[in-house]
């Protein structure tokens, strides 16, 4: 009887603590500043080691943008092509003459022989050739003031004499021992070598293209949907495949040229041209993603596209509600120009938006326990 007493008390005393009354077996629940199941922990230590960066929203200009594709140009006179002022065979002076190679102005990079040649050395005949017309010349001039020849004849002679001169002298200055020097006319890079070692080449014949790479041009192509916003665009962005680098034209001393009144009947595109200065070696030739911007909008809320992150199809931003606390917040964007992006819904101005460290922000939301960093 005494076991089946103390059977019923225990399993009162669990019925009791399964039905959460509060008596004085009960514990209380222990608070915390932080008990949000919203609110994300992130310390002070933790945003310091990350360099945890926080901006408060302010609403403000920001340009209409056409995004679209395109490609790096040389601009007009940027690029000059060598070629051949005398027939041969082409040596070119160093064997890492090739594309991207750097050449001053004035500097040899290839030698024409001419040796061997069926025709003659050109050099040698343009020496015999110029010879002979200084003699007819000077005899000419004793002939006119005998009243032998005619002022006339007189002045043909004069100008074959005068024309075997320069072509003599235009050759013997790019003379060598070897051959025909040929000469870089403008410092910067070979962008293509359009003749190997040993070929022949031709008068007139090109050789190599020389491109300074000051000068760039940026060409954008513009679906025909956009004919009507052409007009009001002013600048533009644009990030290039091989860096993650955001260029923006007024920072490269850019400027608008042209664009397309119509597209040309084989592409629906319309091309939209600025030029710019080439101050961070950007690679001619090279296709890029690029941001047009068009009329400016005003008191818009914008956030850098580093504060924006992406899961399954929807976008978010994390907010600072105090001093060590966040919050996931849905945002809904609306237009780029690749630094900085609309937000259309879930913002407000004053908010405190995680600019920087957004990464380490939104893996201390999934883990109770962030790593602050490796020891060794």
């Amino acid at each position: 009887m005494k076991k089946n007493v103390a059977g019923i008390f225990t399993l009162c005393l669990l019925i009791a603590g399964c039905s959460g009354r509060a008596d004085d077996h009960s514990v209380p629940a222990q608070t915390d500043a932080h008990s949000s199941t919203d609110e994300i922990v992130f310390t002070l230590r933790q945003a310091e080691m990350v360099g945890l960066q926080v901006e408060e929203v302010t609403p403000g200009a920001f340009n209409q943008v056409i995004k679209t594709s395109g490609q790096i140009l040389p601009a007009t006179g940027d690029e000059v092509t060598i070629v051949a002022t005398t027939p041969g065979t082409v040596a070119f002076t160093r064997p890492a003459i090739t594309e991207g190679t750097a050449v001053g102005a004035g500097e040899t990079i290839a030698i024409i022989s001419s040796n061997n040649l069926l025709d003659g050395d050109p050099l040698r005949k343009a020496k015999i050739a110029y010879e002979t017309a200084e003699s007819d010349y000077l005899r000419a001039q004793e002939l006119v003031e005998d009243q032998i020849i005619s002022v006339r004849e007189f002045e043909q002679t004069r100008l074959r004499y005068e024309t075997a001169r320069a072509a003599y002298e235009t050759q013997a200055g790019g003379h060598s021992d070897r051959g025909m020097r040929v000469v870089a006319p403008v410092g910067g890079y070979i962008k293509s070598r359009l003749v190997n070692e040993g070929e022949y080449v031709a008068v007139g014949q090109p050789i190599a293209v020389v491109a300074q790479n000051r000068r760039m041009q940026l060409r954008a192509e513009v679906s025909g949907n956009y004919f009507g916003a052409l007009k009001s665009i002013r600048s533009a962005h644009f990030r290039t495949a091989y860096n993650d680098v955001l260029y923006k034209l007024p920072d490269l001393n850019g400027r608008l040229l042209s664009f397309g009144k119509a597209s040309d009947g084989q592409s629906y595109y319309i091309p939209v041209i600025f030029e710019f200065d080439n101050v961070s070696d950007i690679v001619g030739g090279s296709f890029v993603t690029i941001y047009l911007l068009s009329r400016p909008l005003e008191d818009v809320i914008v956030v850098p596209v580093s504060a924006i992150t992406e899961e399954q199809g929807l976008y978010f931003v994390y907010l600072q509600v105090d001093d060590e606390g966040y919050r996931k917040q849905e945002v809904i964007l609306g237009q780029s120009d690749g630094g900085s992006v609309r937000i259309l819904k879930g913002l407000n101005a004053g908010d405190r938006v995680v600019t920087k460290g957004v990464y380490q922000v939104k893996l201390a939301a999934v883990s109770p326990a962030m790593p602050e960093g490796h020891s060794h």
